[in-house]
């Protein structure tokens, strides 16, 4: 066989180890971005993880959210307690990392206390559970030689910030005990979590100018405007085929109102994991952190609610 016949039997042999090679080189050259998850089509098949985990944990708690609501004001306390529990607990757990020391004991109880003292005897029981709490305290402060007075102040607040504030949707639910009763309370509840939808979706389309980049990175102005949409989606809604004392305009600045609470109980709560340099309150609800975290913006908003609901002559 001539040289000629040899090189031209030898050649695709090479072409191929030349291709094989290159394709090596290339894996190789992207070992560190793989490593590191930042791969295009490792970033899409996480975003879409993460959605669909975020989905269906949100999902699981809506539903047993609306079960408990439809069934009545007593299950929607016992909810609201456990609840305004854990998310007290969260908070608690924020403070220690923050180098506080809270009175786990008196917090907590207090949280559980608001919402069933609320629905046994409303408002003016409420008050009695806060002068308990301060009272307390203040004992605890005195015969508690290493309590310090910020201790005091965050141990209070706990239960105020969580349960007290989120036991308006306790008497929201008790204003009417019935179906309509039902569907404003969750109405309510839908139109906060509707302005975190769309807040969420808006600003990961088309999100290009932060809000407070200090505070949450993520949040954008488009997605601050999209979010109010959407609750005021969910407010007109009420109004056209639920609530008839509810006109369609007042809807919309309810709606507005609402959003706007429920946006800032949000950038609260990050503030509060941002000073102590955690991510999440809790790992409760996968997809979204700690119960605190998903209730952080519903805290607010139903509080704004309510007192907008009463003072609008609605409720």
């Amino acid at each position: 066989m001539s040289d000629s016949s040899r090189s031209h039997d030898e050649a695709p042999g090479e072409g191929l180890d030349r291709q094989i090679d290159r394709l090596e080189d290339r894996r190789d050259a992207k070992a560190d971005a793989r490593a590191a998850g930042d791969l295009r089509g490792q970033r899409a098949r996480s975003s879409a993880e993460r959605l669909l985990t975020r989905s269906t944990s949100g999902a699981i708690y809506a539903v047993a959210t609306l079960v408990c609501v439809l069934a009545g004001p007593l299950a929607t306390t016992a909810l609201i307690a456990a609840e305004a529990w854990l998310c007290c607990s969260e908070f608690f757990r924020i403070c220690r990392m923050g180098g506080r020391m809270p009175n786990d004991a008196l917090g907590l109880l207090a949280a559980l206390a608001f919402p069933v003292a609320i629905y046994a005897h409303g408002i003016l029981a409420a008050t009695v559970v806060l002068f308990v709490l301060l009272m307390a305290c203040a004992c605890w402060y005195v015969f508690t030689p290493r309590a310090s007075v910020a201790d005091v102040a965050v141990t209070a607040f706990g239960p105020l910030y969580t349960s007290l504030s989120f036991s308006s949707v306790v008497l929201i639910r008790q204003f009417d005990p019935g179906l309509d009763g039902a569907l404003l309370t969750f109405g309510v509840m839908l139109s906060i979590w509707a302005n975190d939808a769309f807040a969420y979706f808006v600003g990961s389309a088309i999100g290009s100018h932060k809000l407070v980049p200090r505070i949450s990175p993520n949040k954008s102005v488009e997605g601050f405007f999209g979010g109010l949409v959407g609750s005021v989606v969910v407010w007109v809604l009420l109004a056209v085929f639920v609530v008839d004392a509810l006109t369609v305009p007042t809807a919309v600045v309810l709606g507005l109102i609402v959003g706007l609470a429920g946006v800032v109980g949000d950038l609260f709560e990050s503030r509060l994991k941002r000073g102590v340099g955690v991510k999440d309150s809790g790992n409760l609800m996968p997809g979204h952190g700690g119960l605190l975290d998903r209730s952080d913006s519903m805290l607010f908003g139903c509080m704004a609610a309510l007192f907008l609901l009463i003072f609008g002559g609605v409720l």
